[in-house]
């Protein structure tokens, strides 16, 4: 199966296709930062690095069945951000962009896979939900649709993802959830090198402890990995850390540390969450803004031990600053979850 990705971001999805044997041919990412990423890491898929609106071609082969995936920007419809959560804001349109390369395609592809936030589905009472669905049955798709979490598939972090699976030829695609037990913040980090705040020792080797099944399938052979960057936080953003509990939060710091907001008793249950070693992470998303932090250490999470709540392999590489590193990786669609989700399609497709 040949896959196109759109709205790639760094390319979570791409791996997770890969994964599962689709052979990724394109893809289509306007963030400069994304694409450098996405073409270091998929240096053999024709990048479009452009905005998807200016898209009016893409040369791809249809010698096997074509799967277009993939899914707008997601902040719009994301349930921690009001504000834009409306049929007002021009990006909560970007989905007709995908609908629009859908039907650039003649044949159309056999498959799509429409993914968004857990949002998407509620946010102007179902509209753009509504609208791709019924869009995609009018081009004569069957089409089921999820809410998926991905620590019910090896990922460790509490993550719900809704996606939308359409097939040309009638074929209803449910995803089976995993019965194991979660994977847990420690067998994603045990391994990893202790850090400092501000850490920016980028290549550093692994340490001596025995990997857990986990990290030894992110790790393969290497004996190294890049990614280890920590934000470097303000002296009071420090003297904080030392309050929280593992799976307490901005709560248990003493009011007097949070003396420059206006209202900390207003702050979001994520705000200055220390995971829990023994759960999986709550959704990291914009883990840096958020203050996320590390379970035994006094600082915030670095680039790679985020990549491995995503469930990226250790062997991708993110680029740009690491303010753009972060942001790549929170945006970014666990590849074990949508490994899954192109598991099922291709068990559809034999």
């Amino acid at each position: 199966m040949i896959g196109v990705d759109l709205f790639s971001g760094a390319g979570g999805m791409s791996v997770g296709a890969r994964q599962a044997g689709i052979r990724v041919h394109a893809a289509v990412e306007n963030d400069p930062h994304a694409a450098h990423t996405y073409r270091a890491n998929h240096p053999d898929v024709l990048l479009f690095a452009d905005d998807i609106r200016h898209l009016v071609h893409l040369d791809v082969p249809r010698n096997e069945p074509l799967v277009i995936f993939g899914g707008p920007p997601c902040q719009g419809f994301s349930t921690s951000n009001q504000r834009t959560r409306s049929a007002e804001n021009t990006n909560n349109w970007l989905y007709a962009e995908f609908l629009r390369v859908v039907q650039m395609f003649t044949p159309l592809p056999e498959w799509i896979v429409f993914e968004n936030v857990k949002g998407f589905t509620e946010t102007a009472d179902g509209l753009f939900l509504q609208t791709v669905l019924d869009q995609l049955r009018g081009l004569g798709y069957t089409v089921t649709s999820q809410v998926l979490n991905a620590a019910h598939f090896g990922v460790p972090q509490r993550r719900n993802r809704f996606f939308a699976i359409a097939s040309l030829h009638g074929h209803e695609v449910h995803v089976p959830q995993l019965c194991t037990p979660p994977v847990t913040v420690d067998e994603a980090f045990a391994d990893l090198p202790p850090l400092e705040i501000g850490a920016n020792s980028d290549r550093l080797p692994y340490r001596s402890t025995e990997p857990s099944a986990y990290a030894r399938a992110l790790r393969g052979d290497l004996q190294e990995c890049v990614g280890h960057l920590v934000s470097r936080n303000a002296a009071g953003v420090v003297k904080r850390y030392a309050h929280i509990p593992q799976g307490g939060n901005w709560e248990n710091i003493p009011a007097e540390l949070m003396d420059n907001y206006k209202d900390h008793s207003r702050c979001h249950t994520g705000i200055y969450h220390r995971l829990h070693a023994e759960r999986p992470s709550i959704v990291i998303g914009n883990y840096r803004k958020n203050m996320l932090i590390h379970p035994t250490q006094h600082r915030g999470l670095s680039v790679r031990e985020a990549a491995r709540l995503q469930s990226f392999p250790d062997n991708f590489e993110f680029k740009g600053s690491i303010g753009f590193q972060q942001q790549q990786v929170g945006n970014a669609v666990p590849p074990l979850l949508a490994r899954a989700v192109f598991d099922a399609i291709l068990n559809c497709n034999q």
